[in-house]
């Protein structure tokens, strides 16, 4: 065993720079962390990883180095995803990110081939040289069964005490208590990556045998033909960011309450209450919903993460069905089209190309509604072509929160101290989201214009994603609802279904499933539908509109079997 000297050596130089790097690291990563409690969590984690490396390595420069890096090397990953991707790095991004994009991301930014050729050379000449002259912190003779014993009961030590940091009830419990949406859109780069080491795990629904699916969904089999010829109408689907009906507030008693893009006309094919399965936030699993015809929550809590984790995955969709019936699919975003994983997802689902607001000449996250429907008809006009029918979908960003950021005085006159007998803070947030609903209302009618008042035929969808959260207030307001609904106060908002053209009837329900959007929008052009979404639809009837929460005894069960295990929508 080399002795440990204080002694200037050759070896004390190499352990004396090993604990400035690692000081520098946790500096670099640790100290980045917004809040303390973050701090001593990132931190915590390193000094179990340097534990656990020392007692396997038993070389203590070696340790500090390999452990710093580490945790350098996962900073240096996030933040130049959140430079380049404006997204924060997902532990599924080491699955799904790498084996999908990672050739084309060195492709579009050339200089990252420079870095990951310089770590190939100079790390292994560095490491090797630091191992050699490390000091050894553990006997290695004469007794190798103890030093061997030493090493794994030290690292196991080490790895129990980095997985009582990691447990969500654990030391740490405050760092895994913050929702999804906080998760992937603050500053905490590390925490929010190893918290969600534990939410991202997906789990299939139950699933019946496959005699019970075939008993019931094997008619479906075959498909169903539409009741359109060719050429099939177009088709414009709108998600209205935080956006629902306010007249079923109690509160909400003025004029300005009541909305016509919430009222039926001449044109409406469906309307009612929209089930979706998010609150306050979590937009893009509305948009998981709307796109492939299943909640996110049937599969755990990694269905949270659905743009990372299930699109991949996803085998079968709106888009992707459209586009075998020779539509051209499009995707308009608010933000960059990379946001939360917004290209690989909608590539997923079936979208031929997805327009960013770069691309489309916006400022992102500032754009109105009126914005982004002119931008949509200037695109759509751009790539039309003769006998292709188009499919749009247009996302909002003209409610998003919060709704109490400016004062009130800032309203437009009509809605400054509209409503009466709230809080003031309540007051504002609906005073600022009813302005914001009469600009989109305003806008939703252009649109209407756009693609309904002309001869092409046409399908409109616009529904609202979730409600807003108004910080916590808008759970405490009461509603006018019926009694089977309050149930899901939280979770209703609205959908909306036009065309331009005669069609048989679409089916009313109390509540529709957001899940089931898609099969009601194929249903409205009159388009074929294939197995899955024969499957989709048939379950939408038998369920009287609902998907979590059919009455039917065993039915979703089945319907999991045949449509996940038999058809194979999601693998």
């Amino acid at each position: 065993m080399r002795r440990m000297s204080l002694r200037p050596t050759r070896a004390g130089a190499v352990v004396l720079c090993a604990l400035l790097f690692f000081a520098a690291c946790i500096a670099l990563t640790a100290w980045q962390e917004p809040l303390p409690l973050q701090r001593g969590f990132i931190a915590g984690l390193m000094l179990c990883t340097f534990g656990a490396l020392l007692f396997a390595f038993g070389r203590f420069a070696t340790a500090l180095l390999v452990g710093g890096g580490l945790f350098l090397l996962l900073k240096s990953v996030a933040e130049l995803k959140l430079r380049y991707l404006d997204s924060q790095l997902m532990p599924s991004d080491f699955i799904y990110y790498v084996r999908t994009s990672l050739l084309d991301t060195l492709r579009h930014y050339p200089h990252l081939y420079t870095v990951g050729i310089g770590l190939c050379v100079l790390l292994p000449p560095l490491l090797y040289l630091v191992w050699r002259w490390d000091w050894h912190v553990l006997p290695s003779r004469p007794r190798p069964r103890r030093a061997a014993g030493m090493r794994i009961g030290g690292a196991a030590l080490c790895t129990l005490a980095f997985w009582l940091c990691m447990l969500p009830t654990g030391p740490f419990a405050q760092v895994h208590s913050r929702n999804a949406w906080q998760r992937m859109s603050d500053d905490a780069q590390l925490t929010n990556f190893f918290v969600n080491l534990h939410d991202a795990d997906v789990e299939l629904p139950a699933m019946a045998s496959d005699a019970v699916a075939e008993r019931d969904w094997g008619a479906t089999a075959p498909g169903s033909l539409g009741s359109m010829p060719p050429p099939y109408p177009d088709i414009v689907q709108v998600l209205e960011e935080s956006t629902f009906d306010p007249s079923i507030y109690d509160a909400c008693n003025v004029p300005q309450c009541r909305v016509a893009m919430f009222r039926p006309d001449a044109r409406t094919r469906a309307h009612g209450v929209l089930r979706v399965h998010t609150f306050g936030g979590g937009t893009w699993v509305s948009e998981f919903a709307a796109l492939t015809g299943m909640p996110q929550d049937i599969f755990g809590s990694g269905g949270m993460y659905a743009p990372y984790v299930l699109a991949p995955n996803v085998h079968d969709a709106l888009a992707l069905q459209l586009r075998r019936l020779g539509y051209l699919t499009i995707g308009i975003y608010p933000t960059s089209a990379s946001f939360i994983n917004g290209r690989n997802a909608y590539q997923a689902y079936g979208f031929d190309h997805l327009y960013g607001a770069d691309e489309l000449g916006l400022e992102e996250w500032e754009e109105s509604d009126a914005q982004m429907f002119a931008a949509a008809k200037r695109i759509y006009d751009q790539v039309r072509k003769p006998g292709q029918p188009v499919f749009i979908m247009i996302l909002t960003l003209n409610q998003h929160g919060p709704h109490d950021h400016q004062p009130m005085a800032t309203l437009p006159r009509p809605f400054r101290n509209l409503l009466r007998g709230l809080p003031a803070n309540t007051a504002l947030n609906f005073d600022t989201y009813l302005s914001r609903l009469h600009d989109s209302d305003l806008a939703m009618r252009a649109l209407e214009h756009a693609f309904l008042d002309r001869p092409q035929p046409t399908v409109l969808l616009h529904f609202g994603d979730h409600q807003p959260s108004f910080n916590g207030q808008i759970r405490n307001l009461s509603r006018r609802l019926p009694p089977a609904l309050q149930p899901y106060q939280h979770y209703l908002t609205y959908y909306m279904l036009k065309s331009n053209f005669a069609g048989p009837p679409l089916p009313a329900y109390p509540m529709l499933d957001i899940a089931f959007l898609p099969s009601m929008v194929l249903q409205a052009a009159g388009l074929p539908t294939d197995a899955y979404f024969t499957a989709a639809s048939g379950l939408r009837e038998r369920c009287n509109g609902l998907y979590s929460d059919c009455a039917v005894p065993g039915l979703l069960a089945s319907y999991h079997a045949w449509t996940i295990g038999r058809l194979h929508v999601y693998q």
